[in-house]
């Protein structure tokens, strides 16, 4: 039985790694109806596991599931976009607060190589690579940190915002910056935490202030072609 459920719930995050992938690369954007039958279909995957997977999403707040309509790609609202701002400040504050020399010297690898990603991507205007990149910064700093909750926390409050960049972003100017995320890395190579910290708290505040919480979502890609676009 055990393993039944293991595999089942293996299956389950397979889904929910897809949809939240496409969401996070602004593939699929806040609105868009995710149709079980589509999703069964492009992900080869049972249609029960697709429904808890929609379960799941609903209760991390990234989709909505509504009577007579189903499920979609979740819309938040102006208020919740400056909540999940603050609540990220929080975290990553404690994230940056936890990571010392030798984590970062553990993964010198790791940087370097997303930093020289980020910069190749900037250099040629990529916005397609730079949307993951970007997102993948956070995420690595919180595996850094090495503490499961906080980069739990974290991956939910990522995806969250990319729905939120999705609806309110100004412009088309990728919405995050390599020269901020290497400055950040650099006082933490020094142990200069606290310093690292009010970098980070800047470059969110920043991030922020690039949202015009009055506009409205731009056209998205169909669900089957989201879910088949390579990642």
């Amino acid at each position: 039985m055990s393993k039944v459920a293991t595999s089942k719930q293996q299956e389950v995050q397979r889904i929910v790694e897809a949809l939240s992938i496409a969401i996070a690369q602004h593939r699929l954007k806040p609105g868009v109806r995710l149709i079980e039958a589509q999703i069964v279909e492009v992900l080869n995957a049972n249609r029960n596991h697709v429904q808890a997977a929609l379960q799941r999403m609903a209760l991390q707040h990234i989709v909505t599931i509504e009577p007579n309509r189903g499920a979609m790609v979740a819309q938040p609202e102006a208020r919740e976009a400056r909540e999940i701002f603050a609540a990220r400040r929080a975290i990553e504050s404690e994230i940056i607060a936890a990571i010392t020399p030798e984590k970062i010297a553990a993964h010198a690898g790791a940087l370097e190589q997303h930093q020289q990603r980020e910069k190749a991507a900037l250099a040629r205007n990529d916005r397609r690579e730079l949307v993951p990149l970007f997102s993948q910064y956070h995420l690595l700093l919180a595996e850094i940190a090495d503490n499961k909750v906080l980069g739990e926390i974290l991956a939910n409050l990522m995806v969250r915002s990319s729905l939120i960049v999705a609806l309110y972003q100004r412009n088309n100017v990728p919405s995050c910056q390599c020269q901020e995320h290497g400055a950040i890395v650099d006082a933490l190579k020094a142990g200069e935490n606290s310093r690292a910290q009010r970098q980070m708290v800047a470059h969110l505040d920043a991030l922020e202030q690039q949202l015009d919480l009055s506009d409205a979502s731009s056209d998205s890609l169909s669900l089957n072609q989201a879910l088949q676009y390579p990642s």
